[in-house]
């Protein structure tokens, strides 16, 4: 049996919202594979060589902190707070410095986290 890592599913309130936020951080369209349910939100597709995103609505909302996260590779670290930032993300305040690069802990328009990398060339 062959498997392929085709994406991950994100639990949200507003999933169209969460799709147009990764679209524009992660520049990769939203596609149309759940039709116009408004339950379900895609970003990518299954049949592209990249992981698609999916924002899938739930009821209850994040409640802790989720043990998996996303790392995003940006060239220039303050520039890419900025534009998470204008598009309705934000910085938790916690920066790390390491001496392959520097980390940035965002928060998504729903809070789910994830890093802004910037390693060092």
């Amino acid at each position: 049996m062959a498997n392929r890592w085709v994406g991950i599913t994100i639990d949200c309130a507003n999933p169209k919202r969460l799709a147009s936020f990764w679209s524009a951080i992660l520049r990769i369209p939203a596609t149309a594979e759940h039709g116009d349910d408004p339950g379900w939100a895609t970003i990518g597709s299954r049949f592209d060589s990249r992981p698609r995103l999916t924002f899938q609505r739930v009821a209850e909302p994040k409640t802790g902190k989720v043990r998996i996260h996303l790392d995003i590779e940006v060239d220039d670290i303050e520039a890419g707070r900025r534009q998470v930032e204008n598009l309705g993300g934000r910085w938790s305040g916690e920066r790390h410095d390491y001496d392959e690069g520097v980390v940035m802990v965002m928060r998504d328009p729903e809070e789910h986290e994830f890093c802004l990398v910037q390693y060092f060339r």
